[in-house]
């Protein structure tokens, strides 16, 4: 949204952005039943507002003159049924207020409204991982004033906000005699229990005691004769007003650390799982790490830097401090407090500093060492962590070469074993393998039921032998560095032999060499038929039901990660496929005994093994037309 200098100096009404209206509406009707979270969102907006300030007076000492005391202050007024809550942070210019209050500048936002289904509970859930912030006010007001003047900026040039949560806001230019925001929330009928100091102390206390920055109050106390609570004239904190990080770990409920992450996250889910460390030696730094539930909706957009929160001896520095964690492990949300890095430590010095680097470590193996605990002790929570972020988790394998064995032992995969449709790990199908089996098997495809209906499966399923199923995009990727596990190579069933032999029987191997001698001319035939659309044709013992499958050699690209390159705009060479022919099935057999129109069922062999597993043939209309040919020729 633009605005001319020209009419800065007067009254505008603007209208809000489409994804604003849109949130408001989701908002007032998905997260009623959870009104309460307003006064936590404002809080938690004034105590980012006083930290900014912090973080900002250490290169501009003057905007904080020192003894200076940083605060937020909640207030009521039962007659004119107002909520006011207000810091003496770093402000808003007139253009950030029309940057931050009538605008979404979240990338991905349109993908995150994609998402929304009508159901109450789930969008409120969506909503809780988008983040609401300020128009979580809505929810109780239906008028919100907000007067705001920067830091560093004369009193004439505050500026004053106002809406009715409707499509449009008012701006006009204002006065107030010192720096920070007032955010003054006219309630709704039916919301008058919440004018009240005990309500709305036992609100901060429950959801804001974390917070740093002191929360204050006007003090009150009963007055027997009129028979309600009065003001005494003096102001308390309501807080403990300590970072809760730096508090002892015995001293912090399980609560106490749940409010904490939905302060930090801007999540409204409860976490999964957390870690509260103080670590000492060439680096002291504190710690405080969680898992989250459930994925938020921009996980997969590059363009959002995701990270820690970073403060330097309590002071905050830095959002999305992404050099304290690896990409891999980018779904973790929480804080770092060093003691030594410096306070006016920027991104370019945090991608050079040694310091960073071995926090760096510290954390990685903070998070693995959580998630080894979980898969340990909590299984089931476990699953419901790789739901989310298990296909996050597998880049750590090429990311993170030193810890790329610890990561291997938290993969889950489905697979072709009958354990009640779970997930599992390479540890357990190691426990499962059968005497002679030599290799960990495993087939990719586009989804878990293709891969399942994969015809490479079909040797597997006669043995009894476990396959994995891979159906992630990342999987082809992760292969490539995930070689081996145990002292197992992982192999795939769609490349080069298979090393099956030490299953089978004598009657298995006569077969197989009966076949390679009865089918030799047919297989020369059907190569010489096919050309150079095929590099080989060969006989096989992987399929029991089809007619034919496609293989490539060992060491060359899979065509599952072809069809994934080829779709994202990637040149590839062309891998030029292996035809195995299925020496017991009715089709093959018929062929090696009728050389008339070999051709053109040597085509449809290829082309149907193609779309076996997936792939796209150049001219589907040539395969229909060949089909019903051959159909044709076969009812005479």
């Amino acid at each position: 949204m633009t605005t001319e200098n020209a009419i800065h100096d007067s009254r505008q009404t603007l209208g809000f952005q489409a994804e604003v209206k849109q949130l408001l509406h989701l908002m007032i009707h998905s997260l009623y039943s959870n009104r309460e979270i307003f006064l936590r969102e404002l809080v938690s907006n004034c105590s980012d507002a006083c930290d900014r300030l912090r973080f900002a007076a250490i290169a501009e000492p003057t905007l904080l003159p020192a003894g200076e005391d940083l605060a937020i202050r909640v207030s009521y007024d039962k007659q004119a049924r107002t909520i006011t809550v207000s810091d003496n942070g770093i402000g808003m210019t007139r253009d950030e207020m029309i940057e931050h209050l009538g605008t979404i500048a979240k990338s991905g936002t349109r993908e995150f409204f994609a998402q929304l289904t009508g159901d109450q509970r789930k969008d409120s859930q969506l909503i809780g991982q988008f983040g609401v912030g300020f128009y979580s006010s809505f929810i109780v007001a239906d008028r919100v004033s907000v007067l705001s003047r920067r830091a560093g900026a004369p009193a004439e040039q505050a500026a004053h906000w106002e809406s009715d949560g409707g499509g449009e806001f008012t701006i006009e230019p204002a006065t107030r005699a010192a720096r920070g925001t007032d955010v003054v929330l006219h309630l709704k009928e039916g919301n008058d229990e919440l004018l009240s100091g005990w309500k709305l102390r036992s609100i901060l206390t429950h959801y804001s005691d974390h917070i740093a920055t002191p929360i204050r109050m006007d003090k009150e106390e009963w007055d027997k004769d009129k028979n309600e609570l009065r003001p005494t004239g003096e102001v308390e904190t309501v807080n403990r007003a300590s970072a809760l990080w730096t508090r002892p770990k015995s001293e912090i409920s399980d609560e106490q650390y749940r409010e904490f992450y939905k302060h930090v996250a801007h999540d409204f889910s409860d976490p999964l799982a957390w870690t509260h460390n103080r670590v000492e030696g060439r680096n002291e730094y504190v710690q405080l790490l969680y898992l989250p539930k459930l994925a938020p909706f921009d996980l997969w957009d590059r363009k959002r830097t995701h990270g820690l929160k970073l403060y330097v001896r309590r002071v905050f520095i830095m959002d999305d401090a992404e050099q304290l964690l690896p990409s891999y492990l980018r779904f973790t949300r929480g804080i770092v407090d060093s003691s030594d890095l410096p306070l006016n430590i920027s991104r370019e010095i945090l991608q050079e500093s040694r310091d960073v680097k071995a926090i760096r470590e510290g954390c990685s193996k903070r998070v693995l060492s959580l998630l080894e605990d979980l898969a340990q002790s909590r299984p089931d929570d476990y699953t419901g962590f790789w739901d989310q972020f298990g296909a996050v988790l597998k880049e750590g394998i090429g990311e993170d070469p030193p810890n790329a064995e610890r990561i291997a032992r938290l993969l889950r995969f489905a697979s072709t074993a009958d354990n009640g449709g779970k997930f599992s790990s390479l540890a357990e199908y190691v426990g499962r393998m059968k005497a002679g089996q030599s290799a960990i098997y495993y087939v990719t495809a586009e989804s878990v039921e293709a891969a399942r209906s994969s015809p490479h499966l079909e040797v597997f399923r006669k043995k009894g032998v476990e396959v994995l199923l891979l159906a992630d995009r990342v999987d082809e990727w992760m292969l490539s560095f995930l070689t081996e596990f145990e002292g197992k190579p992982l192999t795939s069933v769609a490349k080069g032999d298979l090393a099956l032999d030490a299953l089978d029987d004598e009657q298995d191997k006569e077969d197989k060499r009966k076949a390679q001698d009865e089918y030799k001319d047919l297989v020369a035939r059907i190569k010489e038929s096919l050309g150079d659309r095929v590099s080989e044709v060969r006989v096989t013992s992987r399929l029991t039901e089809s007619p034919a499958c496609l293989v490539v050699d060992k060491d060359a690209m899979s065509a599952h990660l072809q069809r994934m390159l080829k779709a994202s705009g990637q040149k590839t060479a062309p891998t030029v496929p292996i035809l195995e022919l299925n020496p017991h099935h009715p089709l093959v057999q018929r062929l090696r005994g009728d050389a008339s129109d070999l051709g053109e069922w040597a085509s449809l062999l290829l082309e149907q093994a193609i779309l076996a597993e997936g792939g796209q043939l150049e001219d589907p209309a040539r395969f229909v037309k060949r089909v019903n040919t051959l159909l044709l020729a076969g009812t005479h």
